[in-house]
């Protein structure tokens, strides 16, 4: 049976070998003029990191493909490949939302690829300053989950800073109790991320109802607990049962199963149109009959699609808000620009966080 069976596959691996010979050797080709763009950049001074050129080599390359390698496989490679190549360019280095094993992480590395130096922060107002100060290139913030709502934190942070939005990417969140044995035996307290507690209240209401609750400032913070301290389970993802020693008692524990977080990323150089772009913004109107309409008019008169539409307390004065509303197109194009050149007129207040690629 073995013979057999190695028979059969021995040519089959010496073509693997053989394409992953030129394989090599093309990417090599690729990465040396990767390496004089980089030249010409650093001639130019331009950006080594462009979210909206790479998103068109991908773009490309999937309208090429016939398959059996699908849209997402394709994706995932190719942002390694130009992650790489950037890397021999320059390294770039990326503040989040630590410690280590957060769901911020793993946006940070799905959407930049491995060849980034992490920077962990304590909190998401951290991760803004290291990039305001240049201790870090760019950042990943969450701003929205599915099922608990706006980060607010973000969104308040986005009045006071000058950095802008640059990408986003959706990432499906997916809760997992760990803890030191992999079950609940002498576990008396849950740690987690408010909002993943939140995420996970009817399973634990259902399964472990006997679990002190207890909000800590991450999930990644909340696996470091779990690992010094045999009494306590956490709340975090598979990353951050790696990285901290931890077993997973029970998997998959978010009520709701289609979970995910919105992330953006941060920094100081706005992206070009790509043709498949989303705007986000800040805006405030007056205290008067119709000003939310008023506000919106501009957007539907000139076909803009409204994507979201999200108020927070402006905490100034008695009842006054922001908006923050994304909507569909680039700032650069026509009918975008026109709409908020009619908007700026009507509106109290009005601040561009940035026109980016869109994840939807």
């Amino acid at each position: 049976m073995d013979d057999e069976l190695n028979t059969k596959l021995k040519p089959l691996r010496e073509r693997i070998d053989a394409i992953d010979a030129q394989l090599i050797a093309l990417l090599n080709q690729r990465a040396a003029v990767a390496l004089e763009v980089g030249e010409v950049k650093k001639h130019y001074n331009a950006p080594v990191f462009r979210p909206e050129r790479e998103l068109q080599v991908i773009s490309r390359l999937q309208d090429m493909s016939a398959g059996p390698l699908s849209n997402e496989h394709i994706g995932a490679i190719w942002r390694e490949i130009m992650a790489a190549s950037r890397s021999l360019e320059k390294t770039i280095t990326v503040a989040y939302l630590g410690p280590v094993g957060t769901y911020s992480e793993q946006a940070m590395h799905t959407y930049f690829g491995q060849s980034v130096v992490g920077l962990p922060c304590p909190s998401i107002d951290e991760v803004f300053r290291a990039v305001e100060a240049g201790a870090a290139e760019f950042g990943v913030v969450p701003v929205e989950n599915s099922s608990e709502g706006a980060v607010s934190r973000s969104l308040d942070l986005f009045l006071e800073t000058q950095l802008v939005i640059g990408g986003e990417i959706a990432l499906p969140i997916q809760h997992n109790l760990m803890t030191q044995s992999g079950s609940l035996t002498g576990v008396t307290r849950v740690c987690a991320h408010p909002q993943a507690l939140a995420q996970c209240q009817h399973w634990l209401t259902a399964n472990a109802p006997h679990l002190e609750r207890v909000a800590v400032a991450s999930n990644a913070e909340a696996a470091r607990l779990g690992a010094a301290d045999p009494a306590v389970a956490a709340i975090a993802g598979e990353r951050a049962a790696t990285h901290y020693g931890l077993l997973i008692a029970h998997a998959l524990i978010q009520d709701d199963p289609h979970n995910r977080t919105r992330f953006v990323m941060i920094g100081k150089q706005p992206a070009g149109p790509t043709g498949r772009d989303q705007t986000s913004m800040i805006v405030s109107v007056k205290n008067e009959p119709g000003a939310v309409y008023k506000l919106l008019e501009p957007l539907a008169r000139h076909g803009v699609s409204m994507t979201r539409f999200e108020s927070r307390p402006a905490r100034v004065g008695t009842w006054e808000y922001y908006f923050y509303i994304d909507f569909e197109g680039h700032r650069d194009e026509p009918a975008v620009a026109a709409a908020l050149h009619d908007l700026d007129s009507k509106a109290a207040y009005l601040k561009i966080l940035g026109s980016y690629p869109s994840s939807r």
